[in-house]
């Protein structure tokens, strides 16, 4: 699996389709509908934003992705 893997190609394809979600058209849908697409829109792109923004490492077929989530204010 690590022969030709590149980590960095794989985080910018996470962050190519958390871009991509933030530009996802809503479907014509109401009600419910409308709020369970908007609820998935943004577990989707907090997934994939994490992701992209990792530090990635692989290490004897080890893929390691380190996520910092402490707050940028501190």
């Amino acid at each position: 699996m690590s022969d030709g893997f590149d980590i960095n190609e794989m985080l910018e394809r996470f962050r190519e389709r958390a871009e991509a979600v933030k530009r996802r058209n809503l479907p014509p849908v109401g009600g419910d509908e409308r709020a369970m697409f908007v609820k998935q829109a943004q577990a989707d792109y907090m997934d994939f934003a994490m992701i992209g923004d990792a530090d990635g490492e692989l290490v004897d077929g080890v893929l390691t992705l380190r996520i910092d989530l402490r707050s940028s204010a501190t």
